[in-house]
Formats: structure tokens, C-alpha cells, sequence
């Protein structure tokens, strides 16, 4: 019999408690948890899942579109061999410049190299040196960017490496055929994308408010 799982408060607690996380992870999301926009801010589920997915694959390069305070980076350096690197792209000094210290605490900031421009650029400028490179990435930045930066990670990946899309289902609003805006109508057409592209295995996951998991073939 399949069982559809009905979000709620009570489990999404449930499960929070039952996700691994470190002090420094918890340290920083009581910090993040102060801002008006602490939506932002990935779950520990989530994090636990990003960290496994490094180390089943293990991973030593890393790129990240979409940093704010630095969770999913931590959770992802954290993951990484002492050799390991994780390229963070955000325009914002203000949000990072809270990650930096965390990252620094958990004394995995030697492992991160943040640089803070658009990320087109950084991933442009990553492409004429380490196409094919890296085996991870994980986006969870503006929403109508979603499929140039998926477009850019499929070529900074090589075979077998994974990318990890946020926020794909938008607090059900991709279901909702009733809804047009900028971004809902930006994910769904990605969703779409991504479920007929050739080029890899994906998979939509019910994570957070949606992860897309894609293997290049």
C-alpha cells in the first residue's frame, strides 16, 4: 500500500530531532533563526542529507550557488576530506560574513572558498579551468537563475557527479496550476526540464520543500 506523507509542525519536528547535527550547526541556526529572513536557512534534515551525499560519493570538489549564513556549506565542508574544497558563490557580504565565522569555529574554513560576485560569473570563470571537475553542487539561490545555474553545473560536473536543487516544490505552489509568478512558473518549467533531460537520473524529492537530485551520466 503506498502512503502519502502529510506535512505538518508536529512532524517536521519529528523529524528535526531525529537529524544529526553538531553544535556549531545548531549555534549557528539559532543565530540565523533572528533574522527576518531565517526562511532562507536549510533544515537540519537537509543538511544531514547533503553531508551524506558528499561522503557516498566521495566528494573532494564542491561548488555551492546560494550561501545567506552558511548551513549547507558547513554541512557540506564538514563532509569533505581535509584536502576537500567547496567554491560558495553569493553577492552578499553581510549574510557570509555570519557564515565565515561558523565556519571558522567548526574549523572547516580553510576547506571553503567563498567569493562573492554573480554567480554566473564565478561559474563562468570556474568553466575555463575546471570544466569536468567537480563532483557536487548544490543551488539554492534566485529562483528564475535555477536553470542557467543547472545548465553551468552540468558542465562543471563530471559523469557521475551529482547536483542538488532547492525549493523545487515551493511550498506546493508547482502543483497548483492556479499560480503564475516569476519563480513558481521558473521552477516548474525546470522541473519539467530536468524530468525529461537525457544528459542525467534525477529524482524529485518530498526534502525540505523539495529537492531535485540529479546524477550526470
Amino acid at each position: 500500500m503506498t502512503r502519502r506523507l502529510a506535512n505538518s509542525e508536529s512532524l517536521e519536528t519529528y523529524v528535526w530531532a531525529h537529524s544529526r547535527e553538531g553544535a556549531v550547526a545548531a549555534a549557528l541556526r539559532a543565530e540565523t533563526a533572528k533574522l527576518p529572513q531565517a526562511g532562507m536557512q536549510i533544515g537540519p534534515d537537509q543538511a544531514a542529507f547533503l553531508a551524506l551525499l558528499v561522503r557516498a560519493i566521495s566528494a573532494k570538489r564542491c561548488i555551492e550557488i546560494g550561501t545567506f549564513t552558511g548551513m549547507s556549506a558547513l554541512a557540506v565542508a564538514s563532509a569533505l576530506p581535509a584536502d576537500g574544497q567547496l567554491v560558495c558563490c553569493d553577492i552578499s557580504e553581510e549574510w557570509t560574513s555570519i557564515a565565515r565565522r561558523y565556519w571558522k569555529e567548526a574549523g572547516v574554513d580553510a576547506r571553503i572558498d567563498l567569493r562573492i560576485a554573480p554567480a554566473l560569473d564565478t561559474l563562468r570563470d570556474l568553466a575555463n579551468t575546471q570544466r569536468g571537475k567537480f563532483d557536487f553542487a548544490f543551488i539554492d539561490a534566485d529562483k528564475s537563475g535555477y536553470d542557467a545555474y543547472y545548465e553551468a553545473c552540468l558542465e562543471l560536473l563530471r559523469p557521475g557527479g551529482l547536483v542538488a536543487l532547492d525549493n523545487m516544490l515551493w511550498s506546493g505552489k508547482v502543483a497548483d496550476a492556479n499560480v503564475h509568478d516569476a519563480d513558481t512558473d521558473a521552477i516548474r518549467a525546470l522541473n519539467a526540464k530536468i524530468h525529461a533531460d537525457s544528459r542525467v537520473d534525477a529524482s524529485l524529492l518530498t526534502v525540505g520543500d523539495g529537492v531535485v537530485l540529479a546524477r550526470k551520466r
